[in-house]
């Protein structure tokens, strides 16, 4: 549908993902919220608040760029990997509407750091690994760029401009209370050469759409993405009003989407050889695995 008229803000928009297209700007976007599925997300591990806020960011980052899948059942990964920085370990996916994300870090070392450290003091360096995984054509593309910027949101901007030169703007806020925490992000983006999917044969990171574009976009204030009482489209409408045409379409509910179970254990663990399995099994002859996604220990009898 085309935003002529702001919609009703009684709306809130927590946990769903909102697309717009700008035609005549040849530019795309994802708007998005998320409460309730960042909290059972957060709520697998007692993450110290940094780690809260790193994960909570990287969940929406996930939500904002897996949604630009084309491919209804392919999956977005974003993994981040440290040679010896306190974060050992970050990695979010998506799959049609599903989230899931899990940190392992070094509790020692991080609590010797001061209530906010910056993105070089958790991770040193390392680097960020993106990798679309597409179904329908069982074709799997990765980018990697190193792990640089004050955020998250930083390091997949330039992720976009290296791997895909797609001009990218991307905005992410978390706020932690007493009564939760609730996170929202904007990415905007440039197709230089109009329709997407277009083969983009003269990228220009300074073009005048881009320009234009970037700053409505940049001038977002961080309460609105995460204002209860601002919907989605309310938010579009005070950035974007001024354009001619602006289209918006609501895309799938985000939930919680850890996809371990027992029989799906099975079937891996069965993959291994038996001299393997029997490596793999405790006193009691069980096997034991442990989900780090949803914090589940699964026993096999194997």
């Amino acid at each position: 549908m085309s935003l002529a008229d702001p919609i009703s803000a009684d709306e809130t928009g927590n946990d769903q993902v909102l697309s717009l297209t700008i035609p005549a700007r040849n530019a795309r976007g994802r708007v998005v919220r998320l409460g309730p599925v960042l909290e059972t997300i957060l709520a697998a591990h007692a993450y110290p608040p940094a780690i809260t806020h790193l994960l909570a960011e990287a969940l929406v980052v996930t939500a904002l760029i897996g949604s630009l899948l084309k491919d209804g059942e392919g999956q977005l990964t974003m993994q981040a990997q440290t040679e010896g920085g306190i974060v050992e370990l970050l990695v979010c996916d998506y799959r049609s509407g599903e989230l899931r994300g899990y940190i392992r870090h070094d509790a020692d070392r991080l609590a010797q750091l001061g209530a906010n450290p910056s993105l070089y003091a958790l991770f040193g360096k390392g680097y960020l690994a993106i990798t679309f995984d597409l179904a329908t054509t069982r074709q799997r593309y990765q980018g990697i760029v190193p792990l640089e910027g004050s955020t998250l949101a930083e390091a997949c901007e330039s992720y976009f401009a290296q791997s895909e030169q797609v001009p990218t703007l991307i905005r992410v806020v978390v706020r932690s209370s007493s009564t939760g925490c609730v996170a929202g992000g904007l990415l905007v983006q440039h197709l230089a050469e109009g329709e997407e999917g277009r083969e983009r044969l003269h990228v220009r990171m300074d073009h005048p759409e881009w320009d234009h574009i970037a700053a409505l976009a940049g001038s977002i204030r961080h309460d609105e993405l995460v204002d209860p009482k601002l919907s989605l489209e309310a938010l579009t409408w005070r950035l974007f009003h001024e354009e001619d045409e602006v289209r918006v379409e609501r895309g799938l509910p985000l939930q919680r989407g850890c996809r371990c179970s027992l029989e799906h254990y099975a079937e891996v663990i069965g993959q291994f050889p038996e001299e393997d399995r029997i490596e793999m099994r405790n006193d009691q002859g069980k096997i034991l695995i442990d989900c780090a996604f949803c914090s589940k220990v699964f026993e096999l009898a194997n």
